[in-house]
């Protein structure tokens, strides 16, 4: 997805793991996705870092959707995952 694309999502859930060390983020990304539909996105909010390459590579082991990831004004990642099983 692009850009605009991202910042028009409406998640399902939004997960803040900022100030978490990995593997906080993933771990809370994984409880996450546990509230939501299959179909729903959750965006995942981490300042660590290795979350942008951990999190599209467990979503692909799972069976999820990556979607992308923005960089907030205020020096976090946001990223978007589709629930897929």
């Amino acid at each position: 997805m692009d850009v605009d694309e991202l910042e028009g999502l409406d998640p399902a859930a939004v997960v803040d793991a900022r100030g978490c060390a990995c593997p906080g983020p993933l771990m809370e990304a994984k409880k996450g996705m546990g509230t939501v539909d299959v179909g729903e996105v959750v965006e995942i909010r981490s300042s660590d870092p290795g979350s942008k390459t951990d999190i599209p590579v467990w979503a692909d082991m799972i069976g999820h959707e990556y979607l992308g990831a923005l960089i907030a004004e205020e020096g976090y990642d946001r990223i978007f995952v589709r629930r897929g099983k």
